[in-house]
């Protein structure tokens, strides 16, 4: 029998811990800008300097945290370095000072402060916050560790590499095999993946292709092992221990990315449950008369990274027709489908539950849409159809995507169904690359 689930991950996710440094970073430079002021203000003009020391710490505060946001002031490298982190955040610093001073002049509002003041303030907020940096070392190691990030190695039988820090499992012990015909190989290799930050496959030529399209629907910044990219000095390669390693998927967007995306989509679902809540209740209350219970219908989807979760929807199909498993496609005048599922389907009101999905992290509002484990195009299942099917997984699931958006939906009785969806999620998955690529 495979290895359980809950064993195979060797690693605690480090990216929450890593976002508690960036804020234990931010906080100690607030903390520079009003010390180094208020200081500066009562040394200068005793009690009376410390308002108005405390207004040009204002001023500046936004400014700085604009600038240190966009410089990389709060960034994986500022963690590795105190140096890397001390040079940004006085960079910021000094940016922010010259905007201030800019601005304040050309609003002729400069005459209304210090100017020794300012000027000292900032250049001991800049002492305080190297100070602060310095500082800040011990607790990022207490936090993170000394390997910030998680890389793994999966041994599948390839060239042997050492790569120091770095945790190391063997494929074949742990009986992972890269089939792309098997979604559930692919969730226990998506639960091996979910707390990495970093992983590098090494396996014989025959199973790169595999691992390679894996990786890339798992999210991740996967590389795989090739010993030819050394000789080649292939781009989108590196050396490591003597060994070459082809970059074959980038990882997911930055953390502001993220949080931006996220923050969207809490707003507009949790927004859209408060105002179609009526609606809701009305859809409820009809399959309730027609059918019976249960109104929602619960079936396990692919999600990011390849790993399954379950997707909520209204039932349209008879209570014992539902096809809880995806094991088939609905097809066009499905005779499943009752009189109100035909309505709400034609509508797509039946998507609307997937709001609380959005609300859980495991969906957006905009994406691939997730499909059964049995959906069909002709007489192939999806992921027969084209290798690059696994790819489309590199983002959450959406409520709707570019493909709905083209008209691509309904069933898929044709091969040729899939493949115009396929070819729109994964130009919307191109889009989201180029913005990772630029960052």
């Amino acid at each position: 029998m495979p290895a359980p689930l809950e064993h195979l991950t060797p690693a605690q996710p480090l990216e929450r811990r890593r976002l508690q440094a960036y804020l234990a970073q931010m906080v100690g430079d607030i903390f520079a800008i009003f010390a180094g002021f208020g200081f500066s203000g009562y040394l200068y003009l005793g009690r009376q300097g410390l308002e108005q020391a405390g207004i040009l710490a204002q001023l500046l505060l936004p400014v700085f945290l604009t600038v240190a946001l966009y410089n990389g002031a709060y960034a994986l490298s500022t963690l590795r370095q105190a140096r890397t982190g001390i040079l940004r955040g006085l960079g910021a610093l000094a940016i922010s000072a010259a905007v201030v001073v800019f601005i304040t002049f050309y609003t002729k509002s400069s005459v209304e402060f210090s100017r020794v003041l300012f000027t000292v303030g900032g250049l001991l907020s800049g002492l305080v916050l190297v100070w602060t940096r310095l500082q800040m070392r011990s607790f990022v190691r207490w936090r993170c560790g000394e390997r910030l990030i998680n890389e793994l190695l999966i041994d599948d039988g390839g060239p042997q590499v050492a790569l120091p820090g770095a945790y190391r499992v063997d494929a074949k012990a742990l009986r992972l095999v890269p089939a792309l015909d098997s979604p559930a190989q692919l969730n226990r290799i998506g639960a091996l993946l979910h707390a990495i930050d970093r992983v590098v496959v090494t396996c014989p030529p025959e199973r790169r292709a595999a691992w390679a399209s894996i990786l890339k629907g798992a999210n991740i910044d996967g590389e795989v092992l090739d010993p030819g990219v050394a000789a080649l000095g292939a781009h989108g390669a590196r050396v490591a221990d003597g060994q070459g390693f082809l970059r074959v998927s980038i990882g997911p967007l930055g953390l502001r990315a993220r949080a931006a995306k996220r923050l969207f989509d809490l707003v507009l679902a949790g927004g859209g449950l408060i105002l179609l809540s009526p609606l809701l209740l009305l859809v409820t209350i009809a399959i309730l008369l027609e059918d019976g219970s249960p109104v929602l219908f619960v079936q396990r989807r692919v999600g990011r990274g390849n790993r399954f979760f379950n997707m909520l929807k209204f039932r349209s199909m008879r209570s014992a027709d539902s096809d809880g498993a995806g094991e088939l496609s609905t097809r066009r005048d499905d005779d499943r489908i009752t009189r109100v599922g035909r309505l709400i389907r034609r509508t797509s009101i039946d998507e609307l539950p997937q709001l609380f999905n959005v609300l859980r992290g495991e969906m957006s509002l905009v994406g691939p849409r997730p499909h059964a484990l049995g959906s069909q195009a002709g007489e192939k299942l999806f992921w027969e159809i084209d290798d690059r099917y696994w790819e489309r997984h590199a983002l959450k699931p959406g409520l709707t995507g570019l493909a709905q958006i083209r008209g691509h939906r309904g069933a898929t009785e044709h091969e040729e169904d899939l493949a115009r969806r396929l070819e729109s999620d994964l130009e919307y998955l191109d889009g989201w690359l180029r913005l990772v690529i630029r960052r």
